[in-house]
């Protein structure tokens, strides 16, 4: 693992943005690693603007703030736009193409489309389910810092409801990113 590895998901309240960050929290301290999370979100109960910034590390962190994020997970266009340059040149965008219109091909980082919404739909009948679709997906880009099991864990612990749909839906993310 880096020294310290940012992790930044954007979207719109309702989707899961800020339970996405406290899973991959609570899997990095089960691993020994020291965490941090900032959020960010409109006032709207749902629909509004949300943010979630995770910084994990073997060392004391000493900033919170994600300036450089390792990660970002896109759910809504305005996300996309506000963060996509601060993405490094060996960092990872996964854009779910239901939120995510118009994608910079000029961005020497790598993109990855994760039709998060459409896989839960098609698999599970909704789209509560696409957040751990994206969580599953994570699971497969984090391999090596963070294990597939423990994130899997600290899902079903975070949301204790579900489990059968949640787990099978981490999986679905899982595989489309294998």
């Amino acid at each position: 693992m880096k020294d310290r590895l940012e992790i930044v998901a954007s979207g719109f309240g309702g989707q899961g943005v800020v339970r996405l960050g406290q899973v991959l929290g609570e899997a990095a301290v089960k691993e020994g690693l020291r965490v941090t999370m900032l959020k960010s979100h409109g006032t709207e109960m749902r629909g509004g603007y949300v943010r979630a910034q995770v910084v994990l590390s073997p060392e004391t962190i000493d900033s919170p703030m994600c300036e450089n994020p390792d990660y970002f997970v896109a759910l809504s266009s305005a996300a996309y736009n506000r963060f996509k340059d601060t993405v490094p040149d060996d960092g990872v965008i996964i854009f779910d193409p239901a939120f995510v219109e118009d994608i910079d091909g000029d961005l020497p980082c790598t993109q990855k489309e994760l039709p998060a919404k459409q896989l839960a739909v098609d698999n599970f009948g909704r789209p509560i389910f696409s957040n751990s679709v994206a969580l599953g997906a994570m699971a497969k880009l984090l391999e090596g810092d963070l294990g597939k099991e423990i994130i899997l864990d600290s899902l079903l612990e975070v949301i204790p409801k579900f489990h059968e749909e949640n787990r099978d839906a981490f999986q679905v993310g899982y595989d489309y990113m294998s």
